[in-house]
């Protein structure tokens, strides 16, 4: 079975989408860092690009669940747009401040949250279900590729050249994922090609995907062991470049080398799920990708060398391409369709809360107790989160 046409003119609007996300990813510090280097500036404007999650994830869900990836993905995308705009012709007039970036960021991040959720829950409409794991596969690993290799170099390469020069050309990529977006058949992504059936009238609110989650079993534990397992990766990975200075004496380029190996390892690990799964085997590749993301870590404590990192960064990015695939397809195959924007909405922002609390945590840690101690902690929670996933998805009849 093949995957056909409008899922890989989505793919390719993802592509695009993700290629200028990572393109941001660089050239919005360096921004800020142009602006003022005041380190309380930078900081700003990165937490400016993550709080949407937290605050705005909830309604992104109700917005997936009522309107569809037909509507919203052109609407976020060509919000971004304007965005862009706006801000390149404020450097342009040489009047960009670090407040008018933090809330270009802030806004960017909203339009990214409505566009992440409603991209997973046109998944099922692209594709049949035997076929889920193969397409987040496959849209897992453009963003990687999009964010963390090839954008964020192109980004550093494009504010070298001028400072408007990445955000223009973000924008451009974006508005080209619109017009891809818009040429697929309409009847594809819209809510109203939802089958009748269970979920076709679902409760409405934001607290749905939530009240759901909680009746749910056996999510609600794979969400609970998911925020374990991104709060124990912050925590390590959080205090991973003093690490790399202090302890295999890397320099900025040497770790910029160990990320875009790790992501390497992201990318075989998004491609692999597929086979791994095989349609129904998500226990085993859950819990394995887990213990990768999680447990490898302490390789570090017990033999610190830069094979050792370079081992960990490959296969910590690998769990992790193995667990997100996983875990989206047994998402995308359990939750009511008219409930899973809201459903995952409520699962990304648990989740981007728990990497939230592991970053500060893992530098507390650190700071008393050593650069080893987060990836100690970090072993132990994985272990502890797949041994509950492991025990509640047990075999058997499925409790409600």
């Amino acid at each position: 079975m093949r995957l056909g046409r409008p899922f890989w003119t989505f793919w390719s609007a993802a592509v695009l989408v993700n290629l200028g996300d990572g393109i941001r990813l660089a050239a919005f510090p360096l921004l800020a860092a142009w602006l003022s280097g005041d380190p309380l500036a930078v900081g700003a404007v990165a937490a400016a690009g993550t709080l949407p999650w937290l605050l705005t994830g909830p309604v992104a869900g109700v917005l997936a669940d009522r309107h569809g990836a037909r509507v919203l993905l052109p609407s976020a995308d060509g919000g971004r747009v304007l965005v862009l705009l706006a801000l390149v012709a404020l450097l342009l007039a040489d009047r960009a401040t670090v407040p008018a970036v933090a809330l270009a960021a802030f806004l960017l991040g909203v339009a990214e949250t409505v566009r992440d959720v409603a991209t997973e829950t046109a998944v099922p409409r692209l594709v049949p279900t035997a076929l889920l794991e193969r397409a987040n596969g496959r849209l897992v690993a453009g963003t990687l590729v999009g964010n963390e290799f090839v954008g964020p170099l192109v980004g550093g390469l494009l504010f070298a050249a001028g400072a408007a020069l990445p955000f223009l050309v973000n924008g451009a990529a974006t508005a080209v994922a619109v017009l891809l977006v818009l040429s697929v058949p309409a009847a594809v992504l819209s809510v109203t090609a939802a089958p009748a059936g269970p979920g076709a009238n679902p409760p409405r609110g934001a607290g749905a995907g939530l009240r759901w989650l909680a009746r749910d079993r056996l999510l609600r534990v794979l969400a609970g062991a998911v925020a374990v397992v991104a709060l124990a990766d912050s925590a390590w990975f959080a205090v991973f470049v003093l690490y790399a200075e202090a302890r295999l004496g890397l320099g900025a380029v040497g770790f910029g080398g160990l990320l875009a190996l790790g992501a390497g390892g992201g990318l075989a690990g998004a491609l692999l799920a597929d086979r791994l799964v095989g349609g129904r085997r998500h226990r085993g590749v859950v819990a394995a990708g887990a213990l990768l993301a999680t447990a490898t870590p302490c390789l570090l404590a017990a033999a610190p060398g830069l094979w050792s990192a370079g081992a960990v960064v490959v296969t910590t990015s690998a769990g992790f391409g193995l667990l997100n695939v996983a875990a989206a397809g047994l998402r995308q195959r359990v939750v009511p369709r008219g409930l899973l924007g809201r459903v995952t909405a409520t699962w990304r922002t648990a989740v981007y809360g728990a990497a939230a609390l592991g970053a500060l945590g893992g530098g507390w840690l650190a700071s008393g107790a050593g650069l080893e101690a987060p990836f100690l902690l970090a072993a132990a929670l994985g272990v502890a989160a797949t041994a509950a996933w492991w025990l509640a998805s047990t075999p058997g009849p499925r409790p409600a």
